[in-house]
């Protein structure tokens, strides 16, 4: 169960910047890998605590982000990698409302005003191997707190999309 810790390190990671960010992506390399090709590492990093190690990347566009992941391609040791970005949950009668005619800028702006919208961070996780992983923090209000959910078909297109990245 690696890649579901590593997504929720991701997620906690990102989250002590707080809110408002623009998506970031993660190179996911072994650790014994990362310390073998950069020994000063050592006294940060402990294999046996945690096999991958999340590296962050340059900033990804917030508008494109499809087109910018279609042009990624990893070299062979990064083994996984998991996008963390804020997206707007809307209740599921308030989403099956919405029509499909809509373009995304429309639908983004619709969602964006619905009066029952939720903010949240996901965290989608992908190996190689096609393991996938992801983690959804709801934000809370002043009078409840953030709600954390996993499941790994949060967001089965991001994970698509990301395991994509890793084809020839």
């Amino acid at each position: 169960m690696v890649l579901p810790a590593v997504a929720r390190e991701v997620e906690e990671f990102v989250s002590t910047a707080g809110w408002n960010q623009a998506p970031q992506l993660f190179a996911l390399v072994p650790t014994a890998e990362l310390l073998a090709r950069q020994p000063e590492l050592a006294g940060q990093l402990d294999p046996a605590a945690s096999p991958l190690t999340p590296i962050a990347q340059e900033s990804l566009p917030d508008d494109e982000l499809d087109k910018a992941l279609a042009g990624i391609v990893w070299p062979d040791v990064v083994t996984g990698c998991a996008l963390a970005q804020e997206i707007v949950v809307l209740p599921p009668d308030a989403e099956e409302s919405l029509s499909a005619d809509l373009g995304d800028a429309e639908a983004r702006r619709i969602a964006a005003e619905h009066p029952r919208r939720r903010e949240a961070r996901l965290v989608a996780a992908v190996l190689r191997d096609g393991t996938v992983s992801c983690v959804l923090r709801l934000r809370g209000g002043v009078e409840a707190p953030d709600e954390v959910v996993e499941h790994p078909e949060l967001a089965p297109n991001l994970t698509d999309a990301l395991l994509a990245t890793f084809q020839p």
